[in-house]
């Protein structure tokens, strides 16, 4: 199961992948205590989650080669971009993996039940421009209950696709998810802390 013992190996799932909308809407008189995230054994293998849809702008792309320095002209520059196998600007690649991981946030699934994130393995397989929309579907692939009687790793394939069901971003991303009993008390403590 495990090339170091720790983790999930990394294996493509065969099975046919039920999808579902998850989401669960914010209630501001929720219970600090409830979670509308899943435990790590609600989550079923094959299990597909998508996202909503969220499309890419120029202030997106200009805001993030601010942020992050990234001012490469296939991002910057139109005229330049036009010269590219392109043919025009595209989205920096950790831009939509960093639209990906907000995506998945909003989804519900992870609230008060992940422990960490420990794990992205990404690769980018078509461009993002501006006006295009991405959505994420996240299957789970493969769960593994160590490291302990409290938590499990899950490990899911994430895909970004555009509105052409192109896959912008393919991947996977492994997780570190709460078991039922032991996040009930964590939360528990915290709501009595404070």
């Amino acid at each position: 199961m495990s090339q170091r013992g720790d983790r999930p190996a990394s294996s493509a799932c065969h099975a046919p992948a039920p999808r579902y909308l998850h989401r669960v809407p914010d209630s501001p008189q929720r219970d600090p205590t409830e979670s509308r995230g899943l435990l790590f054994d609600q989550f079923d293998l094959g299990r597909t989650f998508t996202s909503r849809a969220r499309s890419i702008t120029q202030a997106d792309i200009d805001g993030f080669a601010r942020l992050s320095g990234d001012l490469n002209p296939l991002h910057t520059d139109e005229q330049f971009a036009a010269g590219t196998v392109f043919r025009s600007r595209i989205a920096h690649g950790l831009l939509i993996q960093s639209v990906a991981s907000g995506l998945a946030w909003e989804l519900g699934i992870f609230d008060r039940t992940i422990a960490a994130l420990t794990e992205m393995l990404i690769a980018f397989q078509n461009p993002a421009i501006p006006g295009d929309t991405v959505r994420l579907e996240l299957t789970v692939a493969e769960k593994d209950p160590a490291p302990s009687s409290r938590r499990g790793w899950i490990r899911f394939v994430a895909r970004v696709l555009n509105q052409r069901d192109e896959v912008v971003i393919q991947g996977s991303w492994t997780t570190l998810m709460h078991r039922k009993a032991d996040r009930h008390r964590e939360l528990t403590r915290e709501a009595t802390r404070g």
